[in-house]
């Protein structure tokens, strides 16, 4: 399904300096799992998940998503390209001038989705999320749980083949967080879908994830499943995780 090899991505710093961000980046994700990437700020986890999601362009090494490699993509083919890849960001990213439905409908209707199908979509996503009463309702009323609903919700928009998921639950009371993992393991097992949940939780990767990575320095320095990894880490990064 996904497939790194030695994606290195370098950027540059004020002074001119070259600063690695991602060294050497070795990964296989097989189709339907869930996967942590894990490890403390600046590890490298945003900017491999930007890579994956060709937000960035990675410095040498390549991405391949379902056969494809994705590392330089021409404007056209990065259109299609995020119509099979679904994104949930840490801070929403809602339009808080549009309704529910309207969120939920956009990336539809840039896809030139006719608006019947639209709407019978939005319908049907709002129900998988279990916010069909909120339809209408503005994300300035909707609590930090709901507003991530509905970016979930989004992002499934256009059936995603992949779920890319960037500290979903960081900004989460306990409970709340609860029931989004919950409902992104639904998902997972109703949809088949694949997901990468960016984290620096090792409660989010006990919760719900199959396979963990663990970042530290600009490289992978753990991965497995996640059973195994937190029964016998053998480095210290994952080992000062467990304390």
């Amino acid at each position: 399904m996904i497939r790194i090899e030695h994606l290195t991505k370098v950027f540059e710093d004020p002074k001119g300096n070259a600063l690695t961000v991602l060294d050497n980046i070795q990964l296989h994700i097989k189709k339907g799992e869930i996967v942590g990437i894990i490890g403390v700020s600046g590890a490298g986890k945003s900017t491999l998940m930007r890579c994956m999601s060709a937000l960035e362009t990675p410095s040498s090494g390549s991405i391949f998503i379902d056969g494809k490699e994705i590392a330089h993509l021409s404007p056209s083919e990065k259109i299609n390209f995020y119509r099979r890849m679904g994104i949930v960001f840490q801070g929403y990213n809602l339009m808080l001038q549009k309704t529910v439905a309207q969120n939920i409908a956009l990336p539809l209707e840039l896809s030139h989705m006719p608006k019947n199908q639209i709407n019978e979509r939005v319908d049907e996503l709002l129900h998988l999320v279990g916010l069909s009463d909120k339809k209408e309702s503005y994300p300035s009323k909707l609590s930090g749980g709901q507003k991530q609903r509905v970016a979930i919700a989004r992002a499934l928009a256009n059936h995603p083949s992949v779920l890319l998921c960037d500290e979903p639950t960081s900004a989460l009371d306990y409970l709340t967080t609860r029931s989004i993992l919950k409902l992104l393991k639904d998902i997972n097992q109703r949809l088949g879908i694949t997901m990468i949940l960016i984290t620096h939780s090792l409660d989010v990767v006990k919760a719900i994830c199959d396979q963990v990575v663990v970042l530290s320095e600009s490289k992978i320095v753990e991965q497995g499943p996640v059973q195994e990894v937190l029964t016998n880490p053998t480095s210290p990064v994952t080992k000062e995780f467990l304390l």
